[in-house]
């Protein structure tokens, strides 16, 4: 029996630093391919820093060519123009994947959170610590941003179960004739 396997790409957004983790989904079993994150604190110009964000998550998705892609979803704070900000590299990065046709989910930071510790007021720390023991990597030298967006692709992976074999219906006909009787 053929296990499936898909890649997810989890993106943490953010037009100073974005975090990014990369899983393949083994059945039931996520296995760590790659974290890290972009850097555009020494970029001045905002739009270049989009600019950045946008060819950076292209790289990304021909380097991996992830079958999904998660993301962290803006944080609605007090500060309407950091909120802007984020909701720009989010966008820039949605736009990327959607250019090359990649699904996108989007999770709220508090059940990203959830998803991983159980706890939705976890620290960046709490996530951290959890994910290395998850997919048994080391702690050595991890920046918080990456694994936000390590978070987000596992959280991804946690909520959205891989269809099962037999379960996949291409319209009501397809649907009814894999489920005879069930329909009276």
């Amino acid at each position: 029996m053929n296990t499936p396997e898909r890649i997810i790409l989890g993106i943490d957004p953010g037009t100073n630093i974005m975090g990014y983790g990369v899983i393949k989904a083994v059945g039931k079993n996520p296995l760590l391919v790659s974290l890290g994150i972009s850097d555009m604190r020494k970029e001045k110009d905002p739009y270049k820093s989009l600019q950045i964000i946008f060819r950076d998550v292209i790289n990304l998705i021909d380097r991996y060519h992830p079958d999904e892609l998660a993301i962290e979803a803006p944080f609605f704070g007090k500060n309407v123009q950091s909120m802007l900000k984020l909701g720009r590299a989010q966008g820039v990065a949605i736009a990327a994947a959607l250019s090359r046709d990649i699904p996108i989910f989007e999770y709220a930071p508090r059940k990203i959170k959830m998803a991983i510790t159980g706890q939705g007021n976890a620290s960046k720390e709490q996530v951290a610590d959890i994910l290395c023991r998850i997919l048994q990597f080391k702690p050595e030298n991890l920046n918080l941003d990456a694994t936000d967006g390590l978070a987000a692709a596992l959280c991804h992976f946690y909520q959205a179960k891989p269809a099962e074999k037999g379960k996949n219906f291409t319209g009501w006909k397809d649907f009814i004739a894999q489920n005879p009787g069930r329909l009276k």
